[in-house]
């Protein structure tokens, strides 16, 4: 007994010493709010850490620094370094990979330590049943090989996720930064306005003083003046709004903001719209929220051949040795098979052919309304430039108009509150057609959105497939 005994401790010591040999160890990661906020607050458009970024994404060094004036494809690429919506979908895919590494674990040997004192003792040795035994499961008809399959599928889709949270974080820089470019030059065009029209009122107000204007005329001047100032103080109020909204999409504090110079070249002209078929295209290889669903369908297909796999029943072997009343017993069987009698894991294979058929019906979906989006983004886009076009027209009309009243008012054959009244409308004529550039801008934002595709080359802004990982 004593031989057996001492057999059966070193085995367990050395099975427990491989077993906890491995073992992780916990270390807390406290999260401090104060510090958390500090850190945002000191967020800024020219850190040397930004800067760093930047020269890997663009594979060369950034001179001058800080950047004297930002463009739409450098505010990308500091709301891909910054944005926090960019740092869950990283942290999300973190996840689905580790979860490969928890599908592709083997299974965990199970240690056993039978011990039994048996009286009447029937043998002639000392009267216990001692030693130690592995049940060591083998798992049979590829199993292991379908859950790491769905987990590569679920953590391709998450990758993927990563790409479609990028771009929606650059049409929301794009988009921020087209309604401080509107918000700014409505400003301009608005000062101009609203002070022509209080020359307006001092001018008829004079007139009436001296019988020449009705009390209607300077009422009229007077509401016209008013709703000039309203509008202007709404442009300025519009462009905090948007610089507020900037500095979310980039994930900075407001003050970041401060004392940047944007380049709006790109928002100047649009180009044109790609053909249709090209359009289509596009969006059936490059919508990577479409990618992400292909992926998940695919997951779904493993998950099921892993339910279909599971009808065959997994081995458990046996190995072991033990001390039984005087006699030592070495065992080599198996532990046990389980019988698919009653049930053959039909319940699972309903459920998984279910979860595929709803994931099918959700790609399908997606892509139904991606081409619905795509066709009425390109229309809405073509009607848009049509309409910039004809504004031009318009504008060009008016510009006629005022030099013809400039003329006359040199020569003498017009009057001043004429001539003034004339650049009124010739502000407004301007005010209609930035307009119609920004609303043809914003319809080429929701284009490059049904395609996930930019419409035009992007300086300083690689593909987003491109950057969306790092950071």
């Amino acid at each position: 007994m004593r031989r057996s005994l001492l057999l059966a401790c070193p085995i367990l010591t050395v099975t427990l010493t491989v077993v906890l040999t491995g073992c992780a160890t916990y270390r807390p990661q406290p999260i401090a709010p104060m510090q958390i906020a500090q850190r945002f607050e000191e967020r800024t458009l020219a850190s040397a850490e930004l800067r760093a970024y930047l020269a890997r994404q663009l594979g060369h060094d950034i001179d001058p620094w800080p950047l004297p004036r930002w463009n739409r494809g450098m505010l990308t690429l500091a709301a891909d370094y910054y944005s926090p919506v960019l740092d869950i979908a990283r942290a999300q895919w973190g996840t689905a990979k580790a979860g490969i590494d928890v599908a592709g674990a083997m299974p965990n040997p199970v240690l056993q330590l039978p011990f039994q004192y048996t009286t009447p003792n029937p043998g002639p040795g000392a009267p216990w049943v001692v030693g130690p035994g592995l049940d060591i499961p083998i798992e049979t008809a590829h199993k292991r090989g379908y859950r790491i399959d769905q987990a590569s599928h679920l953590s391709e889709a998450a990758r993927l996720a990563i790409g479609n949270e990028a771009w929606k974080v650059r049409a929301q820089v794009r988009d921020a930064l087209l309604s401080l470019y509107a918000a700014r030059q409505h400003t301009a065009l608005l000062a101009r306005k609203a002070g022509a029209q209080q020359q307006i009122v001092a001018m008829v107000t004079k007139r009436r003083s001296v019988g020449e204007n009705s009390g209607p005329d300077v009422d009229a001047a007077v509401l016209a003046a008013t709703q000039a100032q309203a509008d202007l103080a709404a442009a300025r109020s519009a462009a905090q709004d948007a610089r507020a909204q900037l500095a979310t999409a980039i994930g900075v504090p407001v003050t970041a903001l401060d004392d940047i110079q944007f380049d709006d070249e790109a928002f100047v002209t649009a180009p044109p719209a790609p053909p249709a078929a090209d359009a289509q295209r596009e969006a059936v290889f490059h919508r990577l929220d479409l990618l992400a669903s292909l992926a998940e369908y695919a997951a779904a297909e493993s998950a099921l051949q892993l339910e279909v796999a599971k009808q065959y029943p997994d081995i458990h072997f046996g190995p072991g040795y033990t001390y039984d009343t005087g006699t030592h017993k070495i065992a080599f069987g198996l532990a046990g098979i389980t019988l698919p009698v009653f049930d053959q894991n039909q319940g699972g294979i309903t459920q998984a052919e279910a979860k595929r058929k709803e994931a099918a019906a959700r790609t399908a979906a997606l892509q139904d309304t991606i081409f619905n989006d795509l066709d009425h983004a390109l229309t809405h886009y073509q009607a848009s430039r049509d309409a910039v076009q004809l504004s031009v027209t318009r504008l060009a009309t008016a510009r006629k108009q005022l030099d013809s009243q400039a003329a006359s008012f040199t020569t003498g054959t017009s009057d001043r509150l004429t001539f003034t009244q004339a650049r009124a409308d010739y502000e407004a004529s301007e005010i209609a057609h930035l307009d119609a550039v920004v609303g043809a801008q914003q319809a080429a934002g929701a284009l490059e959105d049904a395609m996930q595709r930019p419409l035009a080359p992007e300086s300083a802004n690689p593909t987003v497939t491109q950057q969306e990982i790092s950071r």
